[in-house]
Parts: C-alpha cells; structure tokens; sequence
C-alpha cells in the first residue's frame, strides 16, 4: 500500500468526479489519502471528504498565502475542529515568500499558532515553505526550544540545510512529483541523503503532476510514479519503500492508527 500524504480533493478541480479520482487511487494501490485544510472558512468542505470516504482523512489549517483570511485564527480554535476522528492534523501552515499573497508577519504569527496547537494536541504540524528557508529554520528552531512538536515539511524542495535540521528535529519529509522533473537534480541529490525512515511521499494534486503525467491534472493514483523514483533514488525496491512510507506516514499521524485499533 501507499499513502499519498497531502492532496486537495476539496478543490474544484475534482468536483465532477471524486469518486472515480478516489477510486483510481484506490485501483492503484493508495491506500490512504490525506487532503490538507488551507483555509478556515472552507474546512467543511475538507472535513466532507474525509467522512465521505473511508480511505480519506484531513487537516485543519490556514496556508501562508491565505494567512490574511484569518488574522485572528488561535489555538483553541485549531484545538475544538482537530477534535473529530478524521482530522490527524494541523495545516498546512508555514512561510511562503515566492508570491507575498499574504503579509509575512502574519505568516509567521499563524505559523507559530498552528506549532503550539500542534504541540498541545499531540498532533503533527504538515509546513510549507518556499523560498523563506532562513526564517523557516529559526522559527522551528526557536519553537522547538519552546517544547517539542512533531512536524512533516510537505513538497520539499529545499536546499541540504533545512532537510539536515528537520531530521535533527525528527521531522519527517514529503517529496512530490516534482522529484521527476528533468531540472530536478538538486533535489534528488539532498533527497537521497534523507533516511528511509523520515520519507513521505506524496501529489500535492491537483498540482504538479510527476512525469510521465505533467502539465496535466495531479491526482493521488500518480503517487506511485514519485514512488518509484524516491525507491531509485534510495535504491530499494517498489514493495520495500511502500511499505516504509506507509510506516512513517502511520507513525507521524498516529491517530488514524488510533481510530481504526
């Protein structure tokens, strides 16, 4: 089995045919989907999801780039909606700099509130970030010093440094398909050095599709095409590296183990 650790089935890029897209999936071997909150007034429809279908569980959480939608989001807030069985999860959350879609202080406020939800609940914390690696790093670092948390960088695409301290951390990291891409090296080479114990894999669909699919609408059936590239690149087998990520990704949100024991 695979997980696709982080898809947005909420979004209209899947409305007319969500039950095919999750059974697409589902023929293709991913087991479990997880699809990832960005905004607050639109958590319902997340939630929807994963009580729709069994294979689906979600978070709760503001993106950077929709951190101006709620100013004022707090952790009592994040705490009552990660109540429900199916969310296992706070964000996505983080620092986003590449488009300045919302004011950078307010990322980082929202970022250090999804943190302490996160550690108060016991919960892992999926971040974001994109080109903001330097306040990326002394915020975890500064939280972390504040008391532990458990936290998953989704979509890596950063540089040896930040994939270094994650694992100092006990972060997990997530690589999508971008790790198939032809410019891609760099990435492959910071990916390659990562344990086998700390790898998600996961679409971030309906974005960047992996090749042989890109350009075209993502979704988490493609997932074994990253798959099998990170299981080269860690020079393991198909079978060996599903069963590793499906391990990591259960460890981290242990809460769906919880719920189906």
């Amino acid at each position: 089995m695979l997980v696709d650790s982080h898809c947005h089935l909420d979004f209209p890029d899947f409305a007319d045919e969500i039950e095919r897209v999750v059974a697409r999936a589902e023929a293709a071997g991913v087991g479990t989907m997880l699809t990832i909150g960005t905004r607050l007034d639109r958590f319902d429809g997340v939630l929807a999801m994963a009580e729709r279908f069994p294979s689906v569980y979600c978070t709760v959480g503001v993106h950077p780039n929709e951190a101006d939608s709620a100013p004022d989001v707090h952790v009592e807030q994040l705490l009552e909606l990660s109540k429900h069985p199916k969310v296992v999860g706070f964000g996505e959350t983080g620092l986003d700099f590449y488009y300045e879609r919302s004011d950078r202080d307010r990322q980082m406020r929202s970022f250090r509130v999804h943190i302490e939800a996160a550690r108060r609940a016991g919960l892992p914390v999926v971040v974001h970030t994109r080109d903001a690696d330097q306040d990326m790093a002394a915020i975890l670092t500064e939280e972390m010093e504040k008391g532990t948390f458990q936290a998953l960088i989704h979509c890596f695409s950063s540089g040896s440094y930040l994939a270094d301290l994650a694992i100092k951390f006990g972060f997990y990291i997530s690589v999508s398909g971008i790790i198939t891409f032809k410019n891609a090296d760099p990435l492959r080479a910071v990916v390659s050095g990562v344990p086998l114990d700390r790898l998600l894999v996961e679409t971030d669909s309906p974005y960047l599709a992996p090749i042989p699919f890109r350009g075209k609408r993502n979704e988490p059936a493609h997932v074994v095409h990253t798959a099998r590239k990170v299981a080269e690149l860690k020079q393991v087998d198909d079978a060996r590296f599903a069963q590793a990520t499906t391990e990591n990704f259960l460890r981290l949100f242990s809460k769906i183990g919880d719920n189906r024991s």
